[in-house]
């Protein structure tokens, strides 16, 4: 049907121009693609009767094999001599190609191989009309950024495509101090055991947070196993690579359900009403085949494909032969295309609306700019926010970007609700000690006398230990604040007969030894014990103080006491005790006999009088005085 349908838009005097593509035939990605390559041509030529060029799509079968795509491709140049070539559909077949057209001038355009290694061939005649598999890596930053885990575990197909991305994955997560402690690496034909051996040395180490990157074939056997054996319950987190997400339409019902709660990144496309159209029309022909992002990409590649030729003209459409008198490999034997520096050129330059978006090749590839995030819900995805280069994570592409510096900000400002593996609806810690792993063994000390901090009992019917006491109180506390689960076990250092197993040097020991793994209680930090045990900083002071000789940084000496007070104010005292004096004087001395008789003995009485009040209470007839001296001698104890 294909190339009836070509055939039938191409059927005039128009000038031809040979083509080729190389894809897995027989497989539903390469049928659906190639569907979309003669739909394509077939609207473009409708749509531009004027153009003097003709694609003619020459078919070339990989066989799913690296060879077989290098085979078919030096086949379709020696024998049709293909100006171009579209695909192949795997980054490793692509490796190959790249080089054969490099060495024959003839560009070649995939629109399905991802991996970043491509781009170190730095071959100009390699045209990428996808995206790269790293342009997603700053998606996956925002988001493991966003809910603060410190650990992930990159689990990737074991090739070319998986390999690709990690470089670019491990510097994006460095920037935000994110550790990879560990990588999981599955072979793309690894039997449902060698599967299931590789999760369950994943669920024996503390990370839960899980970046999957491979096909979604492989994918769906991984999530199905790690569904059985535990993997998909409250606690994990799984992010998805485009890999997957943007082939969950094509996977089974079984395989989807085993993904529910899952995170993902996802190419977006812009909406248009040529994009609904299309796909409006794709449902009605092909009802029982599902339209991939791998088949606008096609479609678009092949119409850029026809730009590019009709601008480069049909001149010189020929191949130079190598010299027959030189002993050459079979690939110089096919010569240079005379055409492609010339379809080279305009390649770069083409720029238009496709299905997918603006295409438009930026050093030989698509920039992404948006990415859409998606969480998996029983047999459908949602979606859940969005990610583009100038905002970051946000719920709509039109939203206003919430501050990142913003202390208030929380994820549900830059997110849709989300629903976590075994239906959880907080976020997971990301980090725990393994279940069925090795739990902490914490010793505490066995005390007699005041047991506020640290209290053991044991029930006489159970036999059960029980701990408290506020150092236990203390631990527990700061276990819950860790953003991650830690399991632990409290062990009294106690003999069989409940008496205590030795004093805190002897349990501090058993760190030291490996009985324990920590201690919890009223321990003293010690230089002793600090030489072989680590401590943490003390949450309760101990009461004990050192003295120690210092220096007085006061001067002291004989007037000394003069000092708290100013000079004026000593002066104002002492002349305020002749006022007071005086005041008395003049009052009494007409009615009281202490205070008449001769002018020297009444001026010796009124200086008498002012000190003697300090001292004690002398007989005045004048109660009115009495308020006034006690007054003054107020003021006095006050100074």
């Amino acid at each position: 049907m294909f190339f009836m349908e070509l055939s039938r838009g191409q059927n005039d005097r128009r000038t031809e121009v040979n083509v080729g593509a190389v894809t897995d035939v027989g497989t539903t990605y390469s049928e659906v693609a190639m569907l979309c390559v003669n739909l394509s041509l077939a609207d473009f030529y409708s749509s531009r009767p004027q153009f003097q060029t003709r694609l003619v799509v020459n078919f070339g079968d990989s066989r799913e094999d690296v060879v077989g795509a290098a085979a078919a491709a030096l086949e379709l140049i020696k024998n049709k001599q293909v100006k171009a070539i579209l695909g192949p559909w795997t980054s490793m077949q692509a490796h190959f190609l790249i080089e054969i057209g490099q060495k024959t001038q003839v560009p070649v355009v995939s629109y399905s191989a991802t991996s970043p290694f491509l781009t170190s061939l730095r071959s100009p005649y390699f045209f990428r009309a996808t995206y790269e598999d790293s342009a997603q890596v700053n998606a996956i930053k925002s988001i493991i950024k966003l809910f603060g885990w410190r650990e992930v575990v990159p689990v990737y197909i074991d090739n070319t495509f998986g390999e690709g991305i990690m470089p670019r994955l491990t510097d994006a997560l460095q920037e935000i101090n994110v550790r990879i402690p560990y990588r999981s690496v599955i072979a793309l034909n690894a039997t449902d055991e060698e599967i299931s051996v590789e999760l369950l040395n994943m669920m024996t180490m503390p990370t839960r947070v899980f970046i999957v990157h491979m096909y979604s074939s492989l994918a769906s056997r991984v999530f199905v196993k790690a569904k059985e054996l535990g993997l998909m319950k409250a606690g994990y987190v799984w992010i998805l690579t485009n890999g997957v997400t943007d082939d969950l339409s094509v996977i089974s019902e079984v395989s989807f359900e085993a993904m529910e709660g899952v995170l993902g990144v996802k190419t977006y496309f812009p909406k248009s009403k040529e994009l609904d159209k299309f796909r409006s029309r794709w449902r009605k022909r092909f009802p029982r085949k599902e339209l991939t992002v791998y088949g606008l990409w096609a479609y678009d590649a092949i119409t850029a494909l026809a730009i590019a030729i009709e601008e480069a003209g049909t001149s010189n459409l020929t191949f130079s032969n190598a010299d027959p008198r030189r002993n050459v490999s079979e690939i110089e034997a096919l010569g240079l295309s005379q055409y492609g520096p010339k379809l080279l050129k305009t390649l770069s330059e083409v720029q238009f609306k496709g299905l997918a978006g603006d295409f438009r090749f930026i050093k030989g590839q698509l920039q992404p700019s948006v990415f859409e995030i998606v969480n998996v819900l029983g047999t459908r995805e949602r979606s859940i926010g969005f990610w583009t280069e100038e905002n970051g994570l946000v719920k709509k592409i039109d939203q206003q970007p919430v501050s990142r510096e913003s202390a208030l900000s929380t994820w549900k400002d830059h997110l849709k609700p989300i629903i976590w593996p075994g239906d959880a609806d907080s976020v997971p810690r990301g980090w725990e000690i393994p279940t069925n792993g090795k739990k902490l063994r914490i010793g505490v000390p066995k005390r007699t006398g005041y047991t506020d901090l640290v209290k053991v009992t044991r029930d006489p019917i159970t036999n059960l230990t029980a701990v408290t006491g506020f150092c236990i109180d203390f631990f527990k506390a700061v276990i819950e604040e860790l953003p991650y689960d830690v399991s632990y076990e409290l062990i009294p250092f106690e003999k069989p007969n409940g008496e205590a197993a030795g004093n805190y040097n002897d349990l501090v020991h058993q760190v030291f030894l490996g009985r324990y793994d920590a201690v919890v209680g009223d321990t003293t930090i010690l230089a002793n014990r600090s030489s072989y045990v680590d401590f943490t900083f003390p949450f309760i002071k101990s009461g004990v103080g050192l003295i120690v000789p210092m220096d007085d940084l006061v001067k002291r000496d004989q007037f000394s006491f003069f000092k708290p007070l100013s000079w004026k104010l000593w002066l104002t005292s002492f002349v305020f005790f002749f006022i007071v004096g005086f005041t008395v004087w003049v009052v009494e001395h007409r009615v009281n006999p202490d205070f008449q008789g001769p002018d020297n003995y009444q001026a010796s009485t009124i200086f008498w009088f002012a000190f003697s009040t300090m001292v004690f209470a002398p007989s005045i007839n004048s109660s009115s005085l009495y308020l006034s001296i006690y007054i003054w001698l107020y003021q006095c104890y006050l100074a």
